[in-house]
């Protein structure tokens, strides 16, 4: 069982930057493969983001590439989501996700979620 609490949203302006943390509870953090999903009001929860249990791959969706970094250290059990040149467009609920093995799901295919963090971007 693993629980995660996301930190580190709140509201910036465009071209802005903030970094979200995930701070995972269990034994075996390093065996999971870690994601961010983000979800704006009345749309679905979409990919943003995931690593795999080493850091060695990581994946980021098109509306994000460039602009933001994924990145673990599994010492502290935490994964984070560096967040820059931030967009209106990127304002929603940040969700950090879990799941065991080396698969990377880009779909909400993870064991575990945390409760979400608000990111707003204002114009």
């Amino acid at each position: 069982q693993v629980q995660l609490l996301e930190s580190g949203g709140g509201l910036v302006q465009a071209g802005g930057s903030l970094r979200l943390s995930c701070a995972a509870s269990g034994r075996t953090f390093g065996n999971y493969v870690m994601a961010w999903f983000r979800q704006a009001p009345g749309q679905e929860r979409d990919f943003v983001a995931a690593i795999t249990t080493t850091g060695g791959t990581l994946k980021y969706a098109d509306s994000v590439k460039g602009r933001f970094t994924i990145s673990r250290e599994n010492a502290k059990k935490t994964v984070y989501l560096q967040m820059n040149s931030l967009k209106p467009e990127d304002t929603a609920v940040y969700y950090c996700a879990a799941r065991p093995g080396i698969v990377v799901p880009i779909t909400p295919n993870y064991n575990y979620w945390g409760q979400g963090t608000q990111v707003t971007v204002s114009s």
